[in-house]
């Protein structure tokens, strides 16, 4: 059966804000992410989502929160390096056969994910992935049409 997608250029419903993501560059030494989220934790603003990759000099530290707009004027105010972009978030139904599925409609629509983690439960308890994609218009009109429960901001706020 051929699954039709809709072309880059054709517009979107737009059904919320696009979680964003921070990337934010710490020192790779005992304590370093702890501090960052006790920072954040001050300000009442809670991670929801966090990857961590690492080098032997720094490492990335990838944040969904729960408070983007306050996060970004604590990392301005505190002089901490930080890139934003914007992640696809799936509500999932079964994590195994809903990952697969995801990945199958994802790459039957020629649609490339760049990274990709699980997330904190979402607040209904289920399970959440987020992903990094090349084109997000396109993505997010692929899975919706496919009865993927998309997350937004409004959607992960606490």
């Amino acid at each position: 059966m051929e699954q039709e997608f809709q072309s880059e250029g054709e517009a979107v419903a737009d059904n919320g804000t696009p979680v964003r993501q921070f990337s934010v560059m710490i020192p790779n030494r005992v304590g370093a992410l702890a501090s960052l989220v006790k920072l954040l934790r001050n300000s009442s603003i809670e991670v929801i989502g966090l990857s961590v990759q690492d080098s032997r000099d720094a490492t990335i530290a990838r944040l969904v929160l729960s408070d983007t707009d306050n996060a970004e004027a604590i990392f301005s105010e505190k002089g901490i390096p930080y890139m934003i972009c914007e992640l696809v978030v799936i509500a999932l139904k079964e994590a195994g056969p809903g990952l697969l599925q995801c990945l199958d409609i994802l790459m039957t629509a020629e649609t490339n994910v760049d990274f990709a983690y699980a997330m904190m439960p979402g607040p209904q308890g289920q399970a959440l992935l987020a992903m990094h994609v090349e084109d997000y218009d396109f993505a997010t009109s692929v899975l919706n049409r496919s009865g993927f429960k998309l997350m937004y901001e409004e959607d992960l706020v606490r």
